[in-house]
Order: C-alpha cells, then sequence, then structure tokens
C-alpha cells in the first residue's frame, strides 16, 4: 500500500514507518520540519495536520493515511489533538470518494475500566495526562459523527512502552485490556504491528479498537 503518516517524527510514528516498510509497503512520512527527519522512509513530506489542505495533498493517492499526532510534551498539548481530529476529516472529505482510509492513533483515556469507569476517572491521572486524555475523547467523539469516511481509531493500552517487537497482542473494543492481574501494557513496535495489521486486514470500520498484551 502507499501509506502516508503525519507526526512521523514522534515515538509511535516512528514506529508505525518501520513496521509498514518492514512489510514492503510505500510509506511517506509527514512532518512539519523534513530536514529534520532521520527517520526510515521512501519519500518525506512537510505536513500541518491542522491544515485541511495540507492534508488533501499528503493524502491524495494513497491508500491509507496514519496519524500519530499526539499532542506533543509541553503544556497545552490537549489542544491539538481535538482541531486535529476536524482538519483530518476536512482534508480528506475534499478527496471524496478517492479518501484514503483513515487510522488515527488515539488515548486509551476513554476506555472502559474493571470498575466501569473510564480510565480518565482513575485518582492516579495526573492532570496533564486528563487533559490529553479528554482531548482524545472529544475528538473520537466527533469521529463518531462521521459517515462518510473510512476511519478507525486505535486506543493504546495504559501504559505504552518501548520494548522489542513480539507481534502479539490481544485486541478489544472499549473496555481496557488487561492481564489477569490487571496489567494493561504493550510496546511502541507492537503498537504499531497493531496499526499496520489493521491497514492490511480491516476489521474496525468507523468504530475504535484497542490492544495490549
Amino acid at each position: 500500500m502507499q501509506i502516508a503518516v503525519i507526526g512521523a517524527n514522534g515515538a509511535i510514528g516512528r514506529c508505525v514507518v518501520t513496521e509498514a516498510l518492514a512489510r514492503g509497503h510505500r510509506v511517506t512520512a509527514v512532518v512539519r520540519r523534513p530536514e529534520e527527519y532521520q527517520g526510515l522512509a521512501i519519500s518525506v513530506e512537510r505536513g500541518d495536520v491542522l491544515d485541511p489542505a495540507d492534508v488533501e495533498r499528503v493524502a491524495a493517492g494513497r491508500q491509507a493515511l496514519v496519524s500519530a499526532v499526539g499532542g506533543g510534551d509541553g503544556p497545552g498539548r490537549g489542544r491539538l489533538v481535538e482541531p486535529a481530529a476536524h482538519a483530518l476529516v476536512a482534508g480528506l472529505r475534499r478527496l471524496a470518494d478517492a479518501a484514503p482510509r483513515l487510522l488515527v492513533v488515539g488515548s486509551a483515556g476513554s476506555l472502559t475500566t474493571a470498575s466501569g469507569a473510564p480510565l480518565w476517572d482513575d485518582p492516579a491521572v495526573t492532570p496533564r495526562q486528563f487533559e490529553l486524555m479528554r482531548a482524545h475523547g472529544r475528538a473520537l467523539d466527533y469521529l463518531r459523527t462521521v459517515r462518510d469516511l473510512d476511519w478507525t481509531v486505535l486506543s493504546p493500552p495504559r501504559n505504552l512502552l518501548p520494548g522489542e517487537r513480539t507481534g502479539a497482542y490481544r485486541s478489544g473494543t472499549d473496555d481496557l485490556v488487561t492481564t489477569p492481574d490487571g496489567r494493561s501494557a504493550l510496546s511502541l513496535p507492537d503498537l504499531a504491528v497493531a496499526v499496520v495489521d489493521e491497514l492490511e486486514h480491516p476489521a474496525h470500520h468507523g468504530e475504535r479498537f484497542t490492544c495490549a498484551y
């Protein structure tokens, strides 16, 4: 497939690019500053996830568009996430029937825990984590109103960690995937495996799914 990855400079984006390339796909890394990009890719393009015209341009002629934009690490980082969802949809709508599939890497915050409450209600969640989780939640709520595009949101587990690629994970939909002792974790490379698996074998059209060990 021809795949464009927005946010390819981030930890998740880099892993998605690496995994997709290893499987023989043609991957374009979309970043704000191409001159600073040091990862792998077939090509590198400048693009702003908040600009629908940029989204349209980088998505044209491709079969999949992955957004791995998490909002950065600075204050107010959640302010990027919800507007990005709107811009992604606006840009893809310009392509009409030629729009590629959209896969957005979201957050674990809105996943339901064993208590029946969303993860963002956990007292251990910090205010900064809460801000970003709720922003991703609002973005997911918006995408759930979109009926004219083929979209999927992948919510990571509670703990997304550096580690090795095993190629193994368990998946779910709206409930946090945990081990019997309550642990919810996955390595970054294995999250990328789940992303590319979904692109190659679509199973979650117009919905959110999640995964963990």
